[in-house]
């Protein structure tokens, strides 16, 4: 069993002190007591951020997060934490991995499992059906990857998910949808809670008509992105008076670092240059920590999603930009044709450079920035964290209500 744990951490069991004033760590009062099983900061992952902002929302929503828990999803030689919520730290697949997870959860009353395929180890993370078996509290699953044409092992995965958890999160309409349409689940345990965001302080300097418009992409940076069709849209932009200024923020993706260092990034900064766009070009390759990100986003002036795919039914990217009342230019993947139908952005087919430039140019433009403002404003008030952590605190409270009285 001692294979499941990073040979750095001592195991730390599932189960914690009384906590001041409310849960002690058995089947008492309070709000229900939460174990997260997902990946965690400073582990650099979208789904751990997802999970930690989750869990202060929630803590301060409760005024504690005494009840509240992480088992940390770990891959060998992962940065060390130091984070009093993280109540035991696996290596999925590992020998005994499964049995470590479930003694760690058994001291709380829900479950939460943070699911998407590529971390719960080999083979599209099929280990965590062992660890479904053997945990007797209800599960409330949230699916961050929904696949429109998934492998046979992955559809295997998503119906025992469906098929096993209490609870079933979604992020948005279409996903609900999808997750109804092609996989076998029960439409009464399937809830649509968005993405979270936090709030972006307003910016405060010079208004757009007396400076060039920002334009802002941010994430981590790889081939799927679509960054080749949005320098060539700059392309046509740079005629504009004043011409619009285009910030990519984010490091290179790991798995690219890895395979091929930096040659990708270098790549793209030679589109810049022979597409004759470089001086409105700036790469800022860096992690975007909130506090940073909160930083450009605020001076940014039009948020630009150009991703290749037209399969993603959850960006964070998305939501974080409507809850700062960012205009949205994005290629036409599910989750930006569902938000942005309301006018808070315009919506353009992948690969365009021509359709987006028009977008981007119309968005500069007083009359259609000002109404696309309005409506991501109008969006984005319940896409914050507080809203969010409310509705998935009612469906973790109903859970734990629905259960029999001898299992509470």
């Amino acid at each position: 069993m001692r294979e499941a744990i990073d040979r750095r951490h001592p195991r730390i069991p599932g189960s914690r002190p009384a906590a001041k004033g409310g849960w002690d760590g058995g089947r008492g009062s309070g709000p229900p007591a939460v174990a997260f099983l997902t990946t965690f900061p400073p582990s650099r992952c979208g789904i751990g951020t997802f999970t930690r902002s989750l869990a202060e929302a929630l803590a301060r929503e409760r005024g504690s997060d005494d009840s509240l828990g992480v088992i940390r999803l770990m891959t060998r030689g992962a940065p060390d934490d130091r984070d009093h919520r993280v109540v035991a730290r696996v290596v999925p697949g590992a020998p005994g991995w499964a049995g470590v997870a479930a003694a760690a959860a058994a001291g709380f009353e829900v479950l939460s499992i943070q699911h998407e395929y590529g971390i719960y180890g080999r083979d599209d993370g099929i280990a965590l059906l062992d660890l479904l078996g053997r945990v007797e509290m209800p599960v409330f699953t949230t699916l961050h990857t929904i696949p429109a044409q998934p492998s046979p092992r992955q559809r295997l995965i998503l119906n025992e998910l469906a098929a096993r958890s209490d609870r079933l999160m979604v992020m948005a309409e279409v996903a609900r949808d999808r997750l109804l349409e092609s996989y076998r689940a029960d439409p009464g345990r399937v809830v649509v809670i968005p993405h979270g965001a936090r709030a972006v302080p307003a910016y405060g300097g010079p208004a757009l008509a007396d400076r060039r418009p920002v334009v802002l992409t941010w994430g981590l940076i790889g081939p799927g992105k679509g960054i080749e069709t949005a320098i060539r849209a700059m392309r046509d932009l740079r005629r504009l008076d004043p011409p619009p200024f285009y910030l990519i923020c984010g490091q290179t993706h790991p798995n690219v670092l890895r395979a091929q260092g930096e040659s990708y990034r270098r790549s793209l900064e030679k589109l810049a240059r022979t597409s004759a766009v470089s001086h409105l070009i700036r790469f800022v390759p860096k992690y975007m920590d909130q506090e940073t990100l909160s930083g450009y986003l605020g001076r940014a002036d039009v948020v630009l999603l150009p991703y290749d795919s037209t399969e993603q039914v959850t960006s964070g990217v998305l939501v974080e930009a409507l809850a700062a009342g960012k205009p949205v230019v994005s290629t036409a993947f599910p989750h930006a044709v569902e938000l942005l139908a309301g006018g808070a952005g315009r919506v353009v087919p992948q690969r365009d450079a021509g359709a987006m430039a028009a977008a981007l140019g119309e968005l500069f433009a007083s009359p259609g920035r000002e109404e696309a403002r309005r409506a991501a404003r109008e969006i984005g008030a319940g896409l914050l964290w507080p809203a969010v952590a409310a509705r998935f605190e009612a469906e973790v409270q109903s859970l734990v209500e629905r259960q029999p009285a001898r299992d509470r």
